[in-house]
């Protein structure tokens, strides 16, 4: 187990590294070389309406044996006794950066060993909960988001149909009444923004829904959120509302993070940017949570973090340390940490000091008390 583990961090780490180079010298025809799908878009049917009720198409659900979504690093808190009632529904990030096609097999191994990597670190903030639900789906190779190729938005519109229905079966299966956390990162949260418009937006289940974590994708304040159905999060304690954000460390260099987020469209089929002198800007600001205080546009040192997941890469374990990242919202709608934070995090942050692989275990031990105080919030007001 623990050299099939070194073998993903080594297939990661290769694929880390090339990144860096192509984001360190960002040239739009290297980027579209090395990443971009060079394989021309295939059409696939859709799954079955049943398929995501076999065990086998998820990475986490309930009664799971070796559930990734269940591991615990080193230092942190048990779990409740009595795990919390509530029913999560997670989409892992993109783990497929092959170039042969624009959506990943269901059955490549790479891919999927990345895929319950993610869901070990980025999952388990939320293991309070006995029922987590993690489908695995055709993502869209990483290239499908740096290009304007119109093969990319059919590549993204074929993993949003397996999430949408690997959702359908989820909600099915989730005892009436009970309420429901969402969460994504990076391609997970680009496809939860539609998953909010298309399934909880004014339907009985926004009732439900004690909060939804978009991590590391924009949310547009103008374009997106008002078709999310929720409001965004502006208390600790507030329930049914939506918490995003994008972390860098300074100097940060931001330019290239703003240009893939104006590539796609708002929710509401609107662009996203506007030409000015000094080029395309974002017109609509996006929304910054920040995980340590639980509130929107919130600055906290780093006294109050609770723990960052630090991995050990030689066991495929981890530990939290504690007190080590402070987080502010800044007026570029970016979460910023400060310097580059004292830990051995591993060779994965990208150029601009960008900590995108890094949303979701920088704030570990906030992520899963805020998780915990928003769904005891739900609880009180129902």
């Amino acid at each position: 187990m623990a050299r099939k583990f070194l073998y993903v961090i080594a297939g990661i780490t290769v694929f880390v590294i090339g990144l860096m180079f192509v984001l360190r010298f960002w040239s739009e025809d290297l980027t579209e070389l090395t990443f971009v799908p060079s394989a021309t878009f295939e059409p696939q049917p859709a799954m079955a309406t049943n398929a995501w009720e076999r065990p086998e198409m998820w990475i986490s659900r309930p009664g799971m044996k070796n559930d990734p979504a269940h591991y615990l690093p080193a230092g942190s808190p048990l779990p409740p006794e009595k795990p919390l009632p509530v029913a999560v529904f997670f989409i892992h990030p993109t783990s497929y950066i092959d170039r042969q096609a624009w959506n990943a097999s269901l059955d490549d191994p790479t891919s999927r060993e990345r895929a319950a990597l993610f869901v070990k670190g980025m999952a388990s903030p939320f293991n309070a909960s006995a029922q987590i639900w993690a489908p695995r789906y055709r993502q869209a190779a990483i290239g499908a988001f740096l290009t304007d190729d119109p093969q990319a938005d059919k590549a993204i519109d074929l993993a949003y149909g397996d999430v949408l229905a690997a959702f359908d079966v989820f909600a099915r299966s989730v005892p009436a009444g009970e309420p429901i956390v969402l969460a994504g990162h990076s391609q997970g949260a680009f496809l939860l923004r539609r998953l909010l418009r298309d399934r909880i937006a004014g339907t009985p289940l926004a009732g439900r829904i004690a909060a939804a974590y978009v991590m590391g994708w924009p949310v547009s304040i103008e374009h997106d959120l008002p078709l999310m159905g929720l409001p965004a999060c502006d208390g600790a304690d507030q329930a049914g509302c939506v918490m995003s954000w994008l972390t860098v460390a300074d100097p940060a260099e931001t330019g290239q993070l703003v240009k893939a987020y104006l590539r796609r469209d708002g929710l509401d089929g609107e662009s996203l940017g506007a030409m000015t002198s000094d080029g395309l800007e974002a017109k609509s600001p996006f929304l910054c949570t920040n995980p340590l205080t639980g509130t929107r546009d919130g600055k906290a040192d780093a006294d109050a973090n609770l723990g960052t997941l630090v991995p050990d890469f030689k066991t495929g374990e981890g530990s939290l340390a504690p007190r080590a990242v402070p987080a502010w919202c800044a007026d570029d709608h970016f979460l910023h940490i400060g310097p580059s934070p004292g830990l051995d995090l591993g060779p994965y942050v990208l150029p601009g000091n960008n900590y995108h692989l890094y949303d979701v275990t920088l704030f570990w031990g906030n992520l899963r008390a805020d998780f915990e105080r928003r769904v005891a919030a739900w609880h009180r007001q129902h």
